[in-house]
């Protein structure tokens, strides 16, 4: 968004921002499905039940590279109608459409990226992952320079830069895989499907998925709602909406963070460390959130015109106005999304489901619908939507908690086997 911003006019950041919505949303739907394995796999290493989760690896491989091609090809199919649902701006439709039909075509390659990282993860190893997207990430910057500003492909260049940035870092994921042992052996027969290893991963995944996939849904109907107010606005939050994807990093991290380890202390037997595990997790993601939302307060206006080609002074001001509501939610994302990855390790991922489902529904989009409607000045208000929407989810998690508490239920005893 910042290279595309250096090069192009607000045309193509609003193509830029619009395709990257959807790709988003499909790329979290994939990264929630794939917590399931995650969870299980963690479980089994936990119980050092090596060649199960062998079996629970090569099950997940097989699901998702055939998923992942079925709806590569719908995508491709629709492509038209998704940027029309969109309401893009007529001036970006153009670039929008491309930006999409290669990022579709990238879709495998972002699948097996994520799949790869959930089970290392479930292994154990965070590490590994990172150290795989600093190499796209350091191929998708140089590729962004080079398509956009040398060879001046715009839009299509940011989505030649991401798909072949993904590419190379699944090849550097693979060549490890195969130089290094990873602590589990796969045999052939562990890459056919097994209705149990199957059934417990979507029991996991689906809801996790869901929660995830409702949640972008949200983030694209408040973007439908800022393309409708006009070029500029649709622009601002778009641009927005790429910084706090950054700064959400950590918050949103602490889903798979808490998930991964709980469930090998679950595995283990060790609930209490799950307890505190949460604990912890709530305590860095409140004291991040904290720290971000205040320093943004003051340092809007700067962080927004980075992104902007001869700083476009509208853009920045309703950006602005927009970042400085929507950065609250930092806090209360993170607490929501530490409760999530604790409800997902003990097999009750239909709670993280139904909060997100009700402040989607309640507070998110009618809070930014009304907003807009209301105040067509500023795009403050739009932003405390997503703050709002969030609260309530903590509330409802704390709610949950406490009704397994007064009920006497022990989250321990609940059957963590599938």
């Amino acid at each position: 968004m910042f290279i595309i911003g250096q090069f192009n006019g607000i045309d193509s950041i609003t193509a830029v921002s619009v395709g990257s919505q959807v790709m988003h949303m499909l790329t979290v739907m994939i990264v929630g499905l794939a917590m399931g394995a995650t969870v299980t796999i963690g479980r089994n290493i936990g119980a050092k039940q090596k060649e199960k989760a062998a079996v629970v690896i090569g099950n997940t491989i097989t699901l998702f590279m055939t998923l992942s091609v079925l709806i590569m090809v719908l995508l491709l199919i629709f492509v038209k109608p998704i940027v029309s649902i969109m309401s893009t701006p007529t001036e970006a439709v153009f670039n929008t459409m491309k930006y999409l039909m290669i990022c579709f075509i990238g879709l495998p390659f972002i699948t097996i990226y994520n799949i790869i990282s959930s089970i290392f993860r479930g292994l154990g190893d965070s590490k590994s992952p990172m150290y795989f997207i600093v190499v796209a990430c350091v191929v998708n910057i140089t590729l962004d320079y080079l398509f956009i500003g040398v060879f001046r492909l715009g839009s299509v260049g940011a989505a030649l830069g991401t798909t072949l940035s993904q590419t190379v870092s699944v090849i550097v994921s693979l060549v490890v895989i195969l130089k290094r042992k990873i602590g589990v052996t796969l045999k052939k027969s562990d890459f056919g499907l097994q209705p149990e290893i199957m059934g417990q991963i979507l029991k996991i995944g689906i809801p996790v998925a869901l929660q995830d996939g409702f949640i972008q849904i949200s983030f694209i109907l408040i973007t439908i709602i800022a393309n409708r107010r006009g070029l500029s606005d649709a622009a601002a939050v778009g641009i927005v909406e790429k910084v706090i994807g950054v700064l959400f990093l950590v918050p949103s991290s602490m889903l798979s963070t808490v998930s991964a380890l709980c469930a090998q202390n679950i595995g283990a037997e060790k609930h209490d460390r799950a307890t505190f595990t949460l604990k912890y997790a709530i305590f860095i993601a409140v004291g991040f959130g904290l720290i971000a939302a205040i320093s943004v307060q003051f340092a809007a206006e700067p962080i927004v015109g980075l992104f902007t080609k001869e700083k476009d002074i509208e853009v920045i001001l309703l950006g602005s106005q927009y970042i400085r509501g929507y950065i609250w939610d930092c806090i209360f994302a993170g607490i929501h999304f530490c409760f999530s990855g604790y409800f997902c390790a003990y097999g009750m991922s239909s709670i993280s489901f139904l909060h997100n489902f009700l402040s989607i529904v309640l507070v998110r989009i009618p809070g930014a619908y009304f907003a807009s409607k209301y105040f067509t000045d500023t795009l403050f208000p739009m932003g405390l939507a997503a703050t709002g929407g969030s609260l309530l989810s903590v509330i409802i998690c704390m709610i949950a908690c406490g009704w397994l508490k007064y009920h006497n239920t022990n989250i321990a005893s609940i059957n963590t086997k599938g």
